[in-house]
């Protein structure tokens, strides 16, 4: 392995990390993965505020980050095999 892939594999493990933080966070609509750590509980805040628009905001932002890295990744394996596993 190179340093394009050592680098872009720990940018992506990173991403995974705060995405699926980020996908926890968010307020509970009906069920799924937020229950499992309390979602289930209501808030006194209402409607769609600032902080929820900011973490949507933000979770599709490491969504496209954390996509792009799986392409990248996707682009050095599969068009330069010199810095992959099988060059």
């Amino acid at each position: 392995m190179t340093w394009p892939i050592v680098s872009v594999s720990i940018l992506l493990a990173i991403l995974s990390l705060a995405l699926s933080m980020f996908v926890l966070l968010h307020k509970n609509r009906g069920g799924g993965m937020s229950d499992l750590f309390g979602g289930g509980m209501s808030s006194s805040m209402g409607g769609s505020s600032v902080a929820e628009r900011n973490l949507d905001r933000l979770t599709i932002i490491v969504g496209l980050l954390w996509l792009g890295c799986i392409l990248t990744l996707l682009a050095l394996y599969r068009w330069a095999p010199e810095v992959g596993l099988l060059g």
